[in-house]
């Protein structure tokens, strides 16, 4: 698969910093990065059964409060993304801010993540990892109503800071 990748004609082997010269896996080196306001913002989206959803607006959900939880575990988890994702530096949060919005028309919850950090690497990975672990806490606590639930549309909406500049995607 890294082959297919680095022989790809628009994919070269220094677009992809976490392999060096001769395709091995490394941590890349940012000691001599500047140290820049950094912010991730990522999303991502659980649908269920309205009555899942009808659980989790009154509270009823047998493990407790869905949603407060499900912040909890995502915040940790953009704290611990470094023990996750082998080759992330571990970095200094300054901030990490977790939204949960019910979409009653699609019967699904949004989860929007946003990481802060004033140092030499972007904190993208910290965002995702806690969107990810939020949803996954969100169909831990309702799996007993709702075992058809669909984690889906994780992806980073934007970044801001570092040598690259911000970077907004598309919606």
């Amino acid at each position: 698969m890294l082959h297919k990748l680095l022989t790809h004609p628009e994919i070269h082997m220094n677009t992809l910093t976490h392999f060096d010269n001769s395709g091995q896996a490394h941590m890349v080196d940012v000691g001599a990065k500047a140290e820049t306001h950094r912010i991730a913002i990522a999303t991502g989206r659980i649908s269920m059964l309205p009555a899942t959803i009808k659980l989790i607006q009154q509270g009823n959900a047998k493990k407790g409060d869905v949603l407060g939880i499900a912040r909890i575990a995502a915040i940790q988890a953009s704290k611990k993304t470094s023990d996750l994702i082998p080759l992330c530096h571990p970095i200094a949060l300054t901030r990490v801010a977790v939204t949960f919005d019910i979409v009653e028309d699609t019967s699904s919850v949004v989860c929007t993540a946003t990481t802060e950090t004033f140092g030499k690497t972007g904190v993208e990975m910290e965002a995702l990892s806690a969107v990810s672990v939020g949803l996954l806490t969100i169909y831990d606590m309702c799996k007993a109503a709702d075992r058809g639930m669909t984690i889906s549309d994780i992806k980073l909406l934007e970044k801001h800071g570092g040598k690259s500049g911000d970077w907004v995607g598309a919606t």
